[in-house]
């Protein structure tokens, strides 16, 4: 495994710790993170969404995952971007995540 996979594991296992205040399951599993990008300097792109763009608790749940990755400490930069395109829906949930819901 190459240090930029290890990296990118290290970030999703942070990201699964992280949990929808609504939904009993962590964001990356719930399908919220569209796109986790590293470069060579070590700052991390995170492109994500929101169950709904009217979340009530969007700027904490962002937050979080900014401070959440910046703990790793080969993290040198955090960009976390907000995007509802495409607009979330729950086929992006994996299927741990519909099986705990019961949508499986």
């Amino acid at each position: 495994m190459n240090k930029d996979n290890y990296l990118e594991d290290r970030i999703i296992c942070m990201l699964k710790s992280i949990y929808d205040p609504e939904i009993p399951v962590d964001i990356y599993e719930l399908g919220l993170i569209y796109d986790i990008q590293i470069s060579s300097k070590k700052e991390v792109k995170i492109v994500m969404t929101l169950t709904t763009p009217n979340c009530p608790i969007a700027e904490g749940l962002l937050s979080e995952v900014d401070k959440k990755v910046k703990s790793l400490k080969e993290i040198k930069k955090v960009n976390v971007v907000l995007t509802f395109d495409p607009p979330w829906s729950k086929e992006f949930m994996s299927e741990e995540a519909r099986l705990e819901l019961g949508f499986l």
